[in-house]
């Protein structure tokens, strides 16, 4: 469901609901449609928005995405927090790629 096209008010917190929503759904690839939908619309994406869509990738395996996510953000200068960080670790862990998750550990506790 595109939400521009729901008649919904377009803000960030309404977003930012839906794509929390698509993490407890485990539709990370909704979660994903949703941010470049915002984009799309010109709605800000916060940190909130990432750590939900990173986990929402985590939840769906999606360690490659997470990575990605994480790089989105930090070239859109929005804020990666200890939340942010940890899921994106996690995506990696089950995922097997430990060695990124271990960097993303060490980023965190440097940061």
């Amino acid at each position: 469901v595109q939400m521009a096209s729901a008649r919904v008010e377009l803000s960030t917190i309404t977003y930012n609901a839906a794509v929390s929503a698509c993490e407890t759904g485990g539709q990370w690839d909704q979660a994903l449609r949703l941010l470049v939908e915002m984009a799309s619309v010109h709605v800000a994406l916060n940190t909130l928005t990432y750590s939900a869509a990173i986990s929402a990738c985590e939840k769906g395996g999606q360690w490659d995405q997470a990575l990605r996510l994480l790089v989105e953000m930090a070239s859109a200068h929005v804020e990666l927090d200890t939340i942010t960080y940890n899921a994106a670790a996690s995506a990696c862990e089950k995922g097997g790629e430990w060695d990124q998750a271990l960097r993303l550990l060490v980023e965190t506790a440097s940061a």
